[in-house]
């Protein structure tokens, strides 16, 4: 009986709290979001810019199937929703490959990985994350089978990376242009001073729009919103993504938050704050990223979408004229960044 009475008290609390929601602050947390993905898709669609200068790269294009990618990853673990989101990119832009749009995304995620690993060793030095010896009493999946079977993730791992390898050296010995259209989406990096005006500047914004959106949903779930909750946050749903098992994350999330954040308000009102910012942000990504696949696709069934796609191709062969892949020359100390660039 006391079992299920904490329990009652306990789902009390987290419900009230839940409903406590100051929705001012929480429409603020919405718009930065917003923001960042606004900035976020500037990046890529300039990496893309650069990789295929002689075609117009539009921006909104690029949102649509950034943001369609976003939403299927919202709903659909293991990054399912890149796949739609490089399907889209390649029939938006003229002439695009699936290895430049993929080696895009690898651009695309450099600062992004500089950024948060300082973040971590910030946590770490500042206690704020669990130890490996609280890791297998979080409930949640995706660590504690890590920490408690280290061997088997161990060799998991070396099984995809080994694939993945084997997968890279097969392509560049048996197709032609395969590294040459993979080396497309690096050129933006053949110059560091428009990487960083074009790629690192948008980014940068799209961190403070990220931290400024975390403080909002902090303060709209009545969780003290402080630099060290904020951080906490922030490395926490890095961490939580990291082993995609779930979408974003959902319950690793959780379960570290309670911990990181245990000092700032009770356990019931963090997870009232995780859940509710996840829930909040689930639910803008899926409304624009699926309005986006419809919008561009004409449908939500992609996957019909690609099977008809195909068999359009087959029946009407390649389009006379069309453009050649390598657009620019890996090679060259210069990206060939376009002058015409489809602006806001």
């Amino acid at each position: 009986m006391d079992d299920v009475r904490a329990f009652l008290d306990a789902s009390e609390a987290f419900f009230r709290a839940f409903a406590a929601v100051a929705w001012g602050a929480l429409l603020l947390a919405v718009a930065f979001h917003l923001l960042r993905m606004l900035m976020r898709v500037r990046a890529w669609q300039n990496i893309l810019q650069a990789a295929y200068p002689l075609t117009k790269v539009r921006y909104w294009s690029t949102f649509g199937a950034y943001m369609a990618g976003v939403g299927v990853n919202a709903i659909v673990p293991a990054r399912g929703g890149d796949v739609v989101k490089l399907y889209i990119a390649k029939h938006r832009i003229d002439g695009a490959s699936y290895p430049t749009l993929a080696s895009s995304l690898v651009v695309e995620t450099l600062f992004d990985f500089a950024v948060a690993s300082l973040l971590f060793l910030v946590a770490i030095q500042m206690g704020l994350l669990p130890g490996l010896p609280d890791l297998p009493r979080l409930p949640a999946f995706d660590w504690t089978f890590v920490v408690e079977h280290p061997r088997i993730a161990l060799f998991i791992w070396c099984i995809l990376l080994g694939g993945l390898i084997l997968l890279v050296a097969w392509a560049s010995r048996h197709v032609t242009a395969f590294r040459q259209k993979l080396a497309l989406g690096f050129v933006i990096l053949h110059d560091w001073r428009v990487y960083a005006r074009e790629v690192v500047s948008w980014q940068a914004g799209s961190w403070i729009a990220r931290v400024a959106s975390t403080f909002f949903f902090l303060r709209a779930f009545h969780v003290d919103a402080t630099a060290e909750t904020t951080l906490a946050v922030l490395v926490v749903q890095g961490l939580s993504t990291m082993l995609p098992f779930t979408p974003g994350g959902a319950g690793t999330q959780q379960a570290i938050l309670v911990f990181a954040l245990s000092g700032a308000a009770t356990g019931s009102t963090i997870l009232a704050f995780s859940f509710g910012q996840q829930l909040v942000v689930t639910i803008v990504n899926v409304a624009i990223g699926f309005g986006a696949i419809l919008l561009m696709l004409g449908t939500f069934r992609w996957r019909h979408h690609v099977r008809r796609d195909e068999h359009e191709m087959r029946r009407k062969g390649p389009p006379p004229g069309a453009q050649p892949e390598a657009q620019a020359d890996p090679a060259s100390p210069r990206p060939p960044i376009a002058a015409n660039r489809d602006r806001v």
